[in-house]
């Protein structure tokens, strides 16, 4: 059995090593010749994670009609990106399987990674969950969402893709997991503003626990299930990205929080997802007073102080 992993950043690298470790043979594609060339000669990714060595069963490729010669690929693109990548290879992906591993929302059409995969494949799924490339990588126990509306494609794609130590849990519903992993880097921003600005634990717990309630009210909205986001694709996301220095939308929002520029090269969703989603809030007439401050934060409109500010004069109600 042989699958096909698009895309060899942290993530995308990190799960071709995982599933090659157990004796399947993966193919990761770079859509850069000079990267894979030297993935391919030093048997590791050293310029997105460093340290971990390829199995032997992990080939590395620039050529997409070698890498998609097998029929289950795995998008492991940013989410900004995902769109142009189906597009760009939408008749060499007809018949695939094609599973989303990013996470967020289209800027331009608020579109989540499934709604996009949907225009082009019939066969799709989405892979989420809270988990660290350098975890996965290292063989350290994680558990994700395989979100998949065909019941007999979800178990064999949970078959194929679990690990030993890479657990796999099957949900039917989409929005839920699209929602709960794209949000939940929202919410990490305001966090990592909140420590980086010195306001507190106390503070971050209560930016937790409201900015849940916005990503349970969106989720429910378009159609989502309230019990999706209290799994892992939500709460156990949002926990693990909000509390953690190891996830980039929390070291972008501390970065915000100390007055400091932050690495413009690193991907970080949440900027991208905080606009849509606020665009879509206001069309659905959701009130997502979190998710504003994190676009006010994020373009500069805003400082911490003056969001913090808006944020408890808010009216007061029952939770």
């Amino acid at each position: 059995m042989t699958l096909s992993v698009l895309g060899s950043g942290a993530f995308g690298t990190a799960l071709a090593i995982a599933i090659a470790q157990k004796g399947m043979h993966v193919t990761l594609w770079s859509r850069s010749k000079d990267a894979a060339r030297d993935m391919h000669n030093t048997r590791e990714n050293a310029a997105r994670l460093a340290g971990h060595r390829f199995p032997d069963t992990l080939t590395v490729t620039d050529d997409i009609a070698l890498a998609t010669q097998n029929d289950i690929l795995l998008l492991a693109v940013p989410m900004q990106q995902l769109r142009s990548l189906v597009q760009q290879y939408k008749t060499i992906f007809q018949g695939k399987t094609l599973v989303a591993c990013c996470k967020g929302i289209e800027l331009n059409s608020g579109a989540g990674p499934c709604d996009i995969l949907g225009e082009y494949a019939e066969k799709i799924a989405l892979l989420t969950g809270p988990s660290f490339a350098h975890d996965i990588a290292k063989g350290l126990p994680t558990a994700l969402v395989l979100a998949c509306e065909d019941d007999t494609l979800d178990r064999h794609l949970q078959e194929t893709i679990s690990t030993p130590t890479l657990r796999l849990y099957t949900s039917p519903d989409l929005v839920g997991a699209e929602l709960g992993g794209a949000l939940k880097n929202v919410i990490a921003i305001a966090c990592g503003a909140t420590i980086g600005a010195g306001l507190g634990d106390s503070a971050r717990a209560a930016l937790m626990t409201r900015g849940f309630a916005e990503m349970q009210r969106m989720s429910i909205a378009l159609g989502g299930s309230a019990a999706t986001l209290a799994g892992l694709s939500g709460f156990g996301d949002l926990s693990l990205t909000c509390m953690s220095e190891g996830s980039r939308n929390y070291r972008f929002g501390f970065a915000l929080g100390q007055g400091q520029d932050f690495d413009p090269s690193i991907t970080v969703e949440g900027v991208a997802t905080a606009k849509a989603t606020l665009t879509k809030a206001k069309s659905l007439g959701i009130e997502m007073p979190i998710t504003a401050c994190v676009d006010g934060l994020a373009s500069g409109k805003l400082d911490v102080d003056t969001a913090m500010k808006l944020l408890l004069s808010r009216p007061q109600k029952e939770e």
